[in-house]
């Protein structure tokens, strides 16, 4: 699992119009190749059922323990770790997901950057045009939007009207029966949030900030659940994805001690196993690791996210041959998954396999280069490779990609001094120069 701070854009030249928030603060992002597959199995359903496409809708991982979902564009859904981890049932955290897709379906995000246009203020300003950019992404080339929750404007900007959450409760009960998924998990998504709405603002959950909560609410989704007919049988794909993405989750997020106590919680052995190595790794217990993700690979040997686990242990305790083997058998399953590309390119770049480390992190790029450390190792390799234009122009937009523009821009103009004028990566270079400079002149 890897931790990545985003700065809020949807493309390189989207940066220039993102300047204007500057003060929504970035969170970010957690990024598992076996978690974000597990979210995908888990919201393809449901997303299929609300019209939209499970292949663009990603599900990204925010690194915030409170309890909070959101959407700030048409082609992402944030769960923050801390919600995953509450979720008691696949249902639970399907509820919460057709919710969300409820808001992109509906309409809701864009009426309300529609009312951001009209704002006068700065903070208003600035929001509206974040968020506009925000939606103007999409495609492979998008990158997560992600916008701060601390600051009262940027508060308002995320809470929903009660008519709106009404309208997403009731299209999430008929998209979860759609799909064939108990609609009962609403309700027990929205009774862990009772009472909330009796507290000060400043001791609710961001979820019940954004997503106003009241008895009318909680008893219309109760006569949703009712209208919609009997509970539908549990499906056990979605029970399995969802211990695997909570076990390994919570394996990462909360001690190592609590997890080992609770590995007899989960039904399926893999799983078991899965959170054990993880565990285990994070005590320096590398020869107990091995065993326990190599029991789970014997389980399941065409798992590429198993093997992707074995290559991070055995990257991270300096096995670099080892690790590129087990990256290269996980990129063998999963010829086209970015996160796992990643690992690799990085594996053959520490054994010092330059050209095909290039081409395998090249490749990533091309799928999502929302990876700071793929954009940080694609420019060692283009450096290794004597390309020195190249390597800047990666350097250049990794920098942007965090916010630090004038690092950026300083990068963006070496790499404009060295390609070809006029040529893709040049283009991409003089992109981020023009957002830097933008950026300089309003401090």
């Amino acid at each position: 699992m890897r931790f990545h701070r985003v700065f809020q854009l949807a493309s390189i030249p989207a940066l220039a119009f993102c300047l204007f928030a500057q003060s929504a603060l970035a969170q970010g992002l957690l990024r598992d190749a076996d978690i974000e597959y597990g979210l995908k199995q888990l919201a393809k359903p449901v997303l299929t059922a609300a019209g939209l496409s499970p292949s663009r809708v990603k599900m990204l991982v925010v690194n915030d323990s409170s309890l909070n979902a959101f959407v700030v564009s048409t082609d992402a859904i944030f769960l923050n770790y801390g919600l995953i981890n509450k979720m008691e049932s696949a249902e639970m955290l399907q509820a919460v997901i057709a919710h969300e897709a409820a808001h992109i379906a509906n309409g809701h995000l864009t009426r309300r950057m529609n009312n951001f246009y009209s704002a006068r203020t700065a903070a208003g300003f600035g929001l509206a045009l974040a968020a506009a950019v925000a939606a103007a992404g999409g495609g492979e080339a998008a990158a997560g939007v992600l916008i701060g929750t601390q600051s009262a404007a940027m508060n308002r900007f995320f809470a929903h009207t009660r008519a709106e959450e009404a309208s997403a409760d009731q299209s999430a009960v008929r998209y979860l029966r759609s799909a064939g998924i108990n609609p009962r998990g609403m309700s027990d998504v929205l009774n862990i949030f009772k009472g909330q709405e009796l507290l000060s603002a400043s001791r609710q959950s961001p979820y019940t900030r954004s997503h106003p909560l009241s008895r009318d609410r909680v008893r219309a989704v109760e006569g949703f659940v009712s209208a919609y007919g009997k509970d539908s049988t549990t499906d056990n794909t979605a029970a399995y994805w969802f211990s695997r993405v909570k076990g390994k989750l919570s394996a990462y997020t909360r001690s190592p001690k609590w997890t080992l106590r609770r590995l007899k919680e989960s039904p399926y052995e893999d799983v078991r196993l899965l959170r054990e190595a993880v565990a285990e790794h994070r005590q320096s217990r590398t020869k107990q690791a091995l065993s326990a993700i190599d029991q789970a690979i014997a389980r399941r040997p065409n798992d590429p996210f198993l093997h992707d686990q074995r290559g991070q242990i055995l990257l991270e305790t300096r096995n670099f041959k080892a690790a590129a083997a087990a990256y290269g058998r996980a990129v063998q399953l999963a010829p086209n998954d970015p996160l796992i590309l990643s690992g690799y390119g990085r594996a053959l770049l520490i054994n010092d396999d330059v050209k095909k480390a290039r081409q395998i992190l090249e490749k990533a790029r091309t799928i999502d280069f929302r990876d700071g450390t793929m954009l940080r190792d694609l420019s060692v390799a283009y450096a290794k490779s004597g390309q020195t234009g190249m390597a800047s122009v990666v350097t250049a937009e990794r920098y942007a990609l965090t916010g630090r523009m004038k690092d950026a821009g300083i990068h963006a103009k070496r790499a404009m001094d060295q390609l070809p004028t006029g040529s893709g990566a040049w283009q991409r270079a003089q992109d981020v120069l023009i957002a830097s400079e933008r950026a300089a002149k309003r401090r």
